[in-house]
C-alpha cells in the first residue's frame, strides 16, 4: 500500500508537451522561497533596484536560451559566468546577513526545542522576566524625558570586538543602571550599550554605521548605528531618539521607527 502511494506520488503527469513531477514542484516552491527571502532582505536597501535587474536579466538570458538565439546566449553566457563573482563583491553584507538569518533561525528552533525538553530552572524565567521590565521601563522613561539612547540585545551571539571599544561592565541589568549610563552628564552616554547574555557588558561601545542611502534624511548617528550592528551580525538593536523621543529597533537590518509601548514589550521578549 505505502509503495503504490510512493510510486503515485513520485509518477510524472503530462500537461500538453510538458512533463511535470512532484519533484519539479518542490524545485520550483523552494526556488520561489529562496527568491522571496533575497527579495525580504534586500528591501529598502541600495542593492534592491540592482536585484530587480539582475532578476530581469536572468529571465531575458532563459529566454534567449530557450529560443535558441546563439549570438544573444553567448554574449549573456559570458556576462553570467563572470557576473557571479561580481555578484558576491557587491551584495557581500547581504548575503551575509541572509546565511545569518538562516542560521539564527535555526539555532532558535533548536534552543527553543531543548528549553521545553529540558526545562528550565525555576529561576530563569523571573530572572528574563526582571530584565525585560527593566529594559522597558527604562527605555519608556528615556522616551518620555527625551534621553538619546542606544542598545544592543546580543543574547549568546559574541561581539567582542564591539565590546572592546567601550568600557566593560558586566553589572546586572536595572533600570537606574540604564538610565544613569545615558544621562546627559555621564561619560559613558555617548555610543551603545551592549547586553549579552543576561549581562550589561559594556558601554559607550562604538558600533558600525549603516551605508543604507533609503533612510530619511532626520535619522541620525544613532539609528544608522542600531542599523549597521544589525546588519553584519545576528542582533537586535534599539534606539530612542533625542529629538523627539521616539522609540526604533532594528533586526536583520531593517528597521521599525516609533514603535508602540506593547511593540516595545514584543520585541524584548523576542529577543532577552
Amino acid at each position: 500500500m505505502y509503495i503504490s502511494l510512493l510510486s503515485t506520488f513520485f509518477s510524472t503527469y503530462n500537461i500538453g508537451s510538458m512533463t511535470i513531477s512532484p519533484l519539479d514542484l518542490i524545485d520550483f516552491f523552494i526556488f520561489s522561497f529562496i527568491i522571496y527571502q533575497i527579495y525580504t532582505l534586500l528591501r529598502g536597501n541600495f542593492g534592491y533596484g540592482l536585484f530587480l535587474g539582475i532578476l530581469l536579466l536572468f529571465i531575458i538570458w532563459w529566454a534567449v536560451n530557450a529560443l535558441d538565439m546563439q549570438l544573444m546566449s553567448s554574449l549573456l553566457n559570458q556576462f553570467i559566468n563572470v557576473g557571479v563573482i561580481i555578484l558576491v563583491i557587491i551584495f557581500q553584507p547581504e548575503i551575509r546577513r541572509f546565511l545569518l538569518f538562516i542560521g539564527n533561525t535555526t539555532l532558535r528552533k533548536k534552543s527553543n526545542f531543548l528549553s521545553r525538553l529540558l526545562m528550565p530552572k525555576p529561576g530563569v524565567k523571573s530572572d528574563r522576566e526582571r530584565q525585560i521590565m527593566a529594559l522597558s521601563s527604562a527605555l519608556l522613561r528615556m522616551s518620555r524625558d527625551r534621553t538619546g539612547s542606544l542598545l544592543v540585545l546580543s543574547g549568546d551571539i559574541s561581539l567582542e570586538s564591539i565590546i572592546g571599544t567601550g568600557t566593560l561592565l558586566d553589572a546586572v541589568v536595572t533600570r537606574r543602571l540604564i538610565e544613569s549610563i545615558f544621562n546627559k552628564k555621564s561619560p559613558l552616554h555617548d555610543g551603545a550599550l551592549i547586553i549579552s547574555k543576561g549581562r550589561a557588558a559594556a558601554a559607550s561601545c562604538i558600533l558600525p554605521l549603516s551605508e543604507n542611502g533609503n533612510l530619511p534624511s532626520d535619522v541620525g548617528l544613532r539609528h544608522r548605528a542600531a542599523l549597521g550592528i544589525s546588519e553584519r551580525y545576528a542582533v537586535a538593536a534599539i534606539v530612542v531618539s533625542e529629538e523627539n523621543g521616539h522609540i526604533s529597533t532594528c533586526f536583520q537590518g531593517l528597521m521599525k521607527y516609533q514603535v508602540s509601548n506593547e511593540e516595545l514589550l514584543t520585541f524584548l521578549q523576542e529577543h532577552i
